[in-house]
């Protein structure tokens, strides 16, 4: 009988393995020691993730792959000090595992392949498997005093059949309420079929309009992405994300991957830039930058409660 769950090694990287049954033919593998990414989503043997510079140069220089996990922060921020909930961000601290966008902002957040995930569930199901691991972000005193919210992270991966679905948990584990904003990258391409070819379904209506610096102005404007071949088509944009549930996909002759926002994701990053053979759909829990905004769209965990949300995507 062919197992659901494995282990093996990645670039030199301990990996975890989840399968869904022969009916589904999904594969996937996350490396636990470089912040809990997905760095392999493969249906049928054929790799549905971008790798990009793979996996040890997304250790070494963070340079993003497979669906790397966006935390405290998702895309980029403003500045590197402010203040926030009463409190001090200080994110030019020595030590912090640092990247920023050509502009020299802050991007992608403080747990790009961290290590010190807690692996807590490997373990077969009925068709599938799971995996689940935790990060305790307050034990880091580094990282506490750069962004001062105590909190424990946890990932929750499911992989059954034909579906693969991730849900995230903030926990608040001091005495002051926690602010959410993370999301993932999840790089997505159709093997075998070149990248002007690939039809991009996205049912955005809303455009978040973006200033010179990719971050949201405030205002917001209507705005339709066609269902047709991507051919030179090319985003970096924020949208308003559909309801939840609602397939965002990627469609090729013989393969349909569906990305849906299940649940704790209102808006959403489309980015296929010009010399990336990706397409990627962002699940984000706040706006770009809502951190140093801090308007009615940032969500706050109280003391010893806990926020959760999820997203998954599909082969069809």
């Amino acid at each position: 009988m062919r197992a659901m769950v494995g282990e093996r090694s990645e670039e030199g990287f301990a990996a975890l393995t989840l399968e869904g049954d022969a009916r589904g033919g999904l594969e996937a593998v996350f490396v636990p020691e470089a912040g809990m990414v997905c760095c392999s989503l493969k249906h049928r043997g054929e790799e549905l993730l971008g790798q990009r510079g793979g996996l040890r140069a997304y250790v070494e220089s963070h340079s993003t792959m497979g669906i790397p996990f966006l935390h405290p922060w998702a895309n980029r921020l403003g500045a590197d000090r402010f203040e926030l909930a009463g409190r001090q961000v200080d994110l030019t601290l020595p030590d912090l595992p640092r990247k920023r966008d050509g502009a020299g902002q802050p991007i992608h957040g403080l747990l790009s392949a961290a290590p010190g995930w807690r692996v807590e569930r490997h373990a077969e199901l009925d068709t599938g498997g799971a995996l689940a691991a935790s990060f305790d972000f307050a034990a880091y005193p580094h990282l506490l005093e750069a962004f001062p919210f105590p909190h424990l992270v946890e990932i929750e991966a499911t992989l059954v059949e034909g579906s693969l679905e991730i849900q995230t948990s903030l926990t608040a584990t001091g005495a002051v309420a926690v602010p959410v904003s993370f999301g993932f990258h999840p790089y997505l391409v159709l093997p075998g079929v070149p990248r002007a070819e690939w039809v991009l379904e996205a049912p955005v209506r809303r455009r978040l309009v973006l200033d010179d610096r990719g971050l949201p102005t405030g205002e917001r404007e209507p705005a339709a992405i066609a269902t047709a071949a991507l051919g030179a088509r090319t985003y970096d944009d924020a949208f308003l994300a559909p309801s939840p549930g609602t397939p965002f996909a990627l469609v090729g002759p013989d393969r349909r991957i569906e990305l849906r926002l299940d649940s704790g994701y209102p808006f959403t990053q489309i980015y296929t830039p010009p010399d990336l053979d990706a397409v990627a759909i962002e699940p984000m829990t706040a706006p770009t930058d809502a951190l140093l905004v801090a308007g009615p769209e940032l969500t706050f965990v109280p003391p010893g409660e806990t926020f959760t949300a999820g997203f998954s995507i599909s082969v069809l």
